[in-house]
């Protein structure tokens, strides 16, 4: 109950003041992953949870699963159409050479193997712009910046998934599984599309009809049968929660449409918990341990790799270069990540502890720059904060701008 009460007060805390978040460097995700330091073991001590205990396991689990539903609803076909031709190249050119920048200083400064190098790359590569939602969540920015901010954030936690469980694979030297690990994909792939389009056909039925107050649990049911169904088939459940989001944006955006708000709301707060779990895991005994190589690394993979891999990316594109810069910038390592890395801390791999302590010094590093950066680069980009926030009272979204109605967490492609 202590881990309750905690996340409760900090919720709390944080809803109060999502107002002032919305005018300064305050970020809602840094403050709950301070929370997590200063409660948990190496602070005050009120969190006492290790990465060994099985809510850590179990709430990983279901907050990714949440998260990558809720972006697959943002990745619809038309949605993929509209804003392929920038997030195409981030995806396609961007996050490998993000993937290879980050694993090769890993390789020579932390003295990883290949194979766990390159589970480092996969494991930062994605990005999550909620953290720098003063761009993503407004629409007085230029529409093809949010639009590739928003696919890249969308498809790049599943993207990385399948490169995360293979040199997780590797790493732990069962070279030999990989073939399941690839048959857990694809059945996670069939299942997430098939559940997903059987129930969205079905609703075409004239008979089937909810009625708008329940609307919003049509797709929480949805996700709810996909969990469960790859647990039973041991198909990989976030493979095929990102499917099963997209395949029913894509055949039936109304139902998309009406768990938006609902499925934001959940998404945020499975994912607050899991950094506050996730920052109670961050100890000054761990990081203490790093050396002047690990936050070398750590620093290289926020202000070089990022960057550079991103402006490559969108060489003779037309974009401006303002915008270049500020997409190049606005990669801050998100959610995915804080789940990859207790993923890792939890498969025993030979180098997981400092795997780990890479990971969370990176996330906290790039969380802490980026999220407190949003508000002066939109500045910069002469956009201000908004000016109707009503004193005393909360706001809505994820701590930092009230995003619009039909946007969440950043806005699905397709309503932009």
């Amino acid at each position: 109950m202590a881990l309750v009460l905690a996340y409760g007060v900090v919720l709390l805390i944080s809803v109060s003041l999502s107002g002032l978040a919305a005018r300064t460097v305050l970020s809602t995700a840094l403050l709950f992953l301070l929370a997590g330091a200063l409660l948990g073991p190496g602070g005050m001590g009120v969190v006492t949870q290790s990465a060994e205990d099985e809510i850590v396991a179990v709430l990983a689990d279901i907050a990714l699963f949440t998260v990558l539903f809720t972006d697959g609803q943002r990745a619809s076909v038309p949605a993929l159409r509209e804003g392929w031709r920038l997030s195409g190249r981030a995806l396609g050119l961007g996050m490998p050479l993000a993937m290879i920048g980050i694993a090769v200083p890993a390789h020579f400064l932390a003295h990883l193997d290949w194979p766990t190098a390159l589970l480092l790359g996969a494991i930062l590569s994605p990005t999550d712009p909620v953290f720098a939602s003063a761009l993503v969540g407004r629409s007085d920015i230029p529409l093809r910046l949010r639009r590739l901010l928003n696919v890249e954030s969308g498809l790049n936690d599943g993207l990385a998934l399948p490169f995360v469980l293979i040199f997780l694979a590797l790493a732990k030297h069962e070279s030999s599984h990989i073939s399941e690990v690839l048959l857990e994909l694809v059945l996670g792939l069939v299942i997430g599309v098939g559940v997903a389009a059987l129930v969205a056909l079905a609703w075409r039925i004239k008979i089937l009809s909810a009625e708008p107050r329940l609307q919003p649990l049509g797709p929480v049911a949805i996700a709810i049968v996909v969990y469960a169904t790859c647990h039973l088939t041991h198909a990989n459940p976030y493979l095929a929660a990102f499917a099963a989001g997209s395949a029913l944006a894509t055949l039936d955006h109304v139902a998309a449409e009406a768990f938006e708000p609902f499925g934001d709301l959940l998404s945020e707060l499975t994912k607050f918990a899991a950094l506050l779990l996730f920052g109670a895991l961050i100890t000054p005994d761990r990081l203490s341990h790093l050396g002047w190589q690990g936050w070398l690394l750590a620093v290289l993979a926020i202000v070089v790799v990022r960057p550079a891999s991103m402006l490559l990316s969108l060489i003779k594109t037309g974009m401006p270069r303002s915008e270049k810069l500020t997409a190049a910038w606005f990669g801050p390592k998100g959610f995915a990540s804080v789940v990859y890395g207790l993923l890792v801390l939890q498969a025993g791999i030979p180098d997981g502890e400092k795997l780990f302590d890479l990971i969370a010094v990176t996330i906290a590093l790039s969380i802490s720059l980026q999220s407190s950066t949003d508000v002066p680069v939109a500045r910069k980009l002469r956009i201000e904060p908004p000016d109707n926030l009503p004193a005393g009272q909360n706001t809505t979204g994820s701590g930092e701008f009230d995003m619009p109605a039909d946007s969440g967490r950043g806005g699905p492609v397709q309503h932009q």
